[in-house]
């Protein structure tokens, strides 16, 4: 085995949720990036469980083969495999987790487990061309169909929330807004897709009151179902005839809440570079509000390439790398590499 990190390879593993994902880095730089999407959920309207668990097992070795061919490495050249250890779906994460361990058991190498939030957060560190790293301190912003946050980062390993959802995540309020409007699951890619199409000011909706840099969203989605159901009443044609300025003034909406906790968090911490991550970051409303945000005031904006932005496996193999890397360099930090206690000696 290979123990610098000049010339690491490292395979990565994320099964949190309803996407089964391997890929191989090599450093920083993503040699392959396989994801396997579950479709059976969308006749559910919603991630089941238990079908999610049952998917992954079909799908783990196929994707985790096919992530090591289109790397073209053999799995003899592994240095190490990370993983994701939560937060997500417990089924999801067993059978991920199992995988890996036994994966590294039998090559004999390091074993690294992975935040699935800090690596929504670290993939703007992946080497991508035409992407720019931030510098340390920056404040992200994590907004998922799980998690909305914003997170203070100082270092690679050291971050703390300073603001997040006391309810439901804003991937949920897309999600279930959708669905009122009798959109497929997901539906909040449909609904940034119709925002381009409305006028985002034709309907106004109330933005919750929530102290400090939280967030709420509960009670967006429940004014939206009541705004839905008594129009609805009075025309049953209503949400056809105006689906996408529905769609606008809910994206126009959400997006001002975001943006406003964003300049809260920039004038409390005094820090103006900004990175999104994790699925929601893909939406244009809310990637095109941060771009104007940075003319405006003056910010740096971070966003990630898309396919970084949606739960993939490339995340979870950069956090793998720098906890390798950094492993190496101070053997002292287990606690803070996260590299599992079985495999400290072999390194």
């Amino acid at each position: 085995m290979n123990n610098t990190a000049t010339n690491c390879y490292i395979l990565a593993i994320e099964s949190s949720c309803d996407d089964t994902a391997a890929a191989v880095l090599n450093n920083e730089k993503v040699l392959s990036n396989v994801v396997a999407t579950q479709e059976i959920h969308e006749q559910y309207g919603g991630v089941v469980p238990e079908l999610a668990s049952r998917a992954h097992q079909q799908n783990i070795v196929p994707v985790v083969t096919a992530a090591l061919r289109k790397a073209n490495i053999d799995k003899n050249e592994l240095n190490a495999i990370a993983f994701t250890s939560g937060p997500g779906l417990l089924g999801s994460l067993l059978v991920g987790t199992s995988f890996a361990k036994s994966f590294a058991l039998g090559l004999n190498i390091p074993l690294i487990d992975v935040n699935h939030m800090q690596a929504h957060i670290l993939a703007h560190f992946i080497e991508e061309e035409g992407f720019e790293k931030p510098s340390f301190p920056f404040i992200a912003l994590t907004i998922s169909g799980g998690h909305t946050q914003i997170v203070r980062v100082d270092s690679y390993f050291t971050m703390s929330v300073i603001g997040e959802t006391i309810d439901d995540a804003v991937g949920e309020a897309f999600d279930k807004s959708a669905k009122l409007l009798g959109l497929p699951y997901p539906g909040g890619p449909l609904i940034d897709q119709w925002a381009t199409k409305g006028n985002p000011k034709a309907f106004p909706f109330t933005k919750p009151k929530v102290d400090g840099l939280n967030f709420s969203f509960s009670g967006l989605k429940t004014q939206i179902m009541y705004f839905i159901q008594k129009n609805v009443q009075k025309d049953s044609s209503f949400i056809e005839n105006h689906k996408a300025d529905i769609c606008a003034s809910i994206q126009y909406t959400i997006v001002n809440i975001i943006l406003d906790k964003v300049k809260k968090a920039v004038k409390e911490t005094g820090i103006t570079q900004i990175a999104i991550g994790g699925g929601v970051s893909a939406n244009k409303g809310i990637r095109n509000a941060l771009k104007q945000a940075e003319k405006n005031y003056g910010w740096k904006t971070f966003l990630p390439k898309f396919e970084y932005t949606t739960d993939n496996a490339a995340m979870i193999g950069i956090v793998g790398y720098l906890k390798y890397k950094n492993e190496l360099k101070d053997k002292t930090q287990y606690k803070d590499t996260g590299i599992h206690a079985q495999s400290r000696l072999k390194l």
